[in-house]
Parts: C-alpha cells; structure tokens; sequence
C-alpha cells in the first residue's frame, strides 16, 4: 500500500525529499529513537508548529487512552504504528491529518519518561540516527517541520487512497 506521504510529499525540495526516504529507510526502533532525539534536542524550535495547526481533540485514543496501558504496551503500539500495522491504534493514527500526527508524537515526547515510555536507559544512537538527527538540525524551521511532517505521515495504517488526479485519470470532473 502506498502511503500519502510517497506519493504527495509535503517537503519542500530534494534534499528534504532524501532526508525522509534515508528515514523511511531507518529500522522501527532507529525511527523512534530518532523521533526522541529529535523532540529531544529540538523540540523548543520545531515543537510550537505542530500543536498551533493541530486538534488535539481529534485524537483520543492516542492521547487520552494511550496514557493508561503500561510502559511495554505502549512500546508495542508505537511499533505497530511505525510499522503501518493494521491494529485500533494504527488505524486511529492513520486517520489523524500530518499536523495531528505530528501533534501525536509532540504529546508523547512530553510524556517519556512519566506518562509515556521513556527510551532505554543506556541507548547508543545508531552512526544513521545521528548522522539523519545532524541532517534535520540543519534544515531551517519549515524544512525541518516538512520532514517531520512527512514522516509521521508515512506511518499507521489506512484503507483511504489517494484521490486519482485529473492527469492520472484524464477526466475533469464534473458539477
């Protein structure tokens, strides 16, 4: 199945194009660890983006359900959405817009830790995540938030296609 994202990128040229095909080319465990690192370093330039153009309200079970299973559950989840798997919590993510799944993984980054799962004490990044992590960070503000935007919108999973364009399809519509 091809993701919105593949085929309806929101990045903004080929080098922000490349830095989400080389993350979308990352591991489910090297995806979240760069996830953490990213809100992690960043997340006072790139965080205020995503909650200003989001619903937070379109997303309960993410945000509200999602707090009260334990830390491996959670873990678990997390995977299942990277992966595109086709559970009630990757359907529930897929469902959400790019800026609401951005705000998703905004409001577990807040949480990890507590609320939230927190990444293994003792984790070494891989040479990929950090040399992905140096890419992002030198991106300006809108590339950074167009990559990240991208990637969240490559994981969980959906039955919506794409709806076929008129060069696609031949047509024009008709009223």
């Amino acid at each position: 199945m091809n993701s919105p994202a593949a085929t309806n990128p929101h990045s903004l040229s080929n080098d922000t194009q490349n830095i989400v095909q080389a993350i979308n080319g990352l591991g489910t465990d090297e995806k979240l660890a760069l996830l953490y690192f990213v809100y992690e370093k960043m997340g006072d330039s790139i965080t205020p983006a995503a909650p200003a153009a989001a619903e937070p309200q379109l997303a309960p079970v993410l945000l509200d359900d999602f707090y009260k299973l334990s830390h491996d559950e959670q873990l678990n989840i997390m995977r299942g959405i990277v992966n595109r798997d086709d559970t009630p919590y990757s359907h529930a993510y897929g469902a959400l817009t790019a800026n609401n799944q951005l705000l998703v993984w905004y409001a577990w980054a807040i949480g990890m830790g507590e609320r939230i799962v927190d990444i293994p004490e003792g984790y070494e990044a891989t040479e990929a995540v950090n040399g992905l992590l140096d890419k992002i960070e030198g991106l300006d503000f809108e590339q950074q938030i167009s990559v990240l935007r991208d990637v969240a919108n490559n994981m969980g999973y959906t039955d919506v296609k794409p709806i076929a364009t008129q060069a696609q399809v031949g047509k024009t519509s008709s009223l």
